[in-house]
C-alpha cells in the first residue's frame, strides 16, 4: 500500500533482481483535485522513492506518465515540446517526471494516453463503453473538440518494455499512432461494427463543468518511439481497433 507503508517500495526495490517499471498512479483526474495530498503521495513521492533506490541499486527504472502534462493548446506535441500541466493530476504527474529524471540514474519516462483494452477484465474505459453500447444499439456520447492520441493497452504495454529493454533514456511517447476526437475514434469503432453512426451523440467538452481541467488538444507524436522501437509498434488506429475487438472477444 502505497499510501500507507511507501517505505516498503524501496525494500521490494532492493530485493528485486532486474529493472523496476513504475505503473502506479493516482488516475483519477477529478478525484486528484479533491484529494491532492492522495494524488502527490501516489504520483510524486512514490516516485521519489523509486528513483532513489534504483539509483542506490544501480538498477533502471521506467515510469509510466501523460499527455496531460501539456496543456492542450498546441496540440501534436513532441517528447521535447515544454510541458504545461493544468490541475492537481497533471502537475503531479509531471513533478513524477521531473523526479525520476533527477533522482534515477538509468530512467526511462514513457507518456501513455487514452489507454482501453477490450480484455472482459479490463478496466472500464471509454472505448469499452462505446463499444457496448453500439453493440447495444444505445446511444453514445463523443466529444468533438478533443484530440488524443487512444493507446491500446497490449500496445502500451509492448512498446514501455521495448522502451525499458533498449537501455535509452529520456521521455518517449508510448501512444497509439493516430491523432483523432473522440468522436471521429466512435465512428471508425462504429465503422469496425457496422453499426448505426447516428447513435454517436456529439458534445462538446469546453461546455462541461468538470471538477478538474482537462486539455483539448493532447495529441502525441510517436516518432522517437518509432525510431527506437520500429515503425509497427505504435499501432495505427485501425489495426488497434482489430485488436481492440477481438480481445472482447475472447
Amino acid at each position: 500500500d502505497l499510501l500507507r507503508e511507501p517505505e516498503k517500495l524501496a525494500q521490494l526495490i532492493e530485493s528485486a533482481p532486474g529493472g523496476v517499471i513504475n505503473a502506479a498512479a493516482m488516475t483519477d483526474v477529478d478525484g486528484c483535485e479533491k484529494r491532492p495530498q492522495e494524488a502527490w503521495a501516489l504520483n510524486v513521492r512514490a516516485v521519489e522513492i523509486a528513483a532513489l533506490a534504483c539509483s542506490k541499486k544501480g538498477t533502471r527504472l521506467t515510469t509510466l506518465s501523460t499527455d496531460y502534462v501539456f496543456d492542450g493548446v498546441k496540440g501534436s506535441y513532441a517528447e521535447d515540446d515544454p510541458p504545461n500541466p493544468r490541475g492537481v493530476y497533471a502537475r503531479t504527474k509531471r513533478a513524477g517526471e521531473e523526479a525520476a529524471l533527477i533522482l534515477a540514474s538509468d530512467v526511462a519516462v514513457c507518456r501513455v494516453a487514452v489507454v482501453y483494452s477490450g480484455h472482459p477484465a479490463a478496466k472500464k474505459t471509454f472505448a469499452a463503453t462505446a463499444l457496448e453500447s453500439l453493440r447495444s444499439g444505445k446511444p453514445v456520447k463523443a466529444f468533438t473538440d478533443q484530440v488524443v492520441s487512444p493507446t491500446l493497452a497490449d500496445n502500451a504495454a509492448e512498446m514501455v518494455i521495448g522502451v525499458h529493454r533498449s537501455r535509452a533514456q529520456g521521455v518517449f511517447h508510448c501512444a497509439g499512432a493516430t491523432e483523432i476526437s473522440r468522436i471521429d475514434f466512435c465512428r471508425a469503432l462504429a465503422g469496425k461494427l457496422r453499426a448505426d453512426e447516428s447513435l454517436i451523440v456529439p458534445v462538446l467538452l469546453a461546455d462541461l463543468k468538470l471538477p478538474a481541467p482537462r486539455p483539448l488538444k493532447c495529441g502525441l507524436r510517436v516518432d522517437k518511439v518509432r525510431r527506437l522501437l520500429g515503425a509497427s509498434l505504435p499501432l495505427p488506429l485501425d489495426a488497434a481497433l482489430d485488436r481492440f475487438l477481438a480481445e472482447s472477444r475472447t
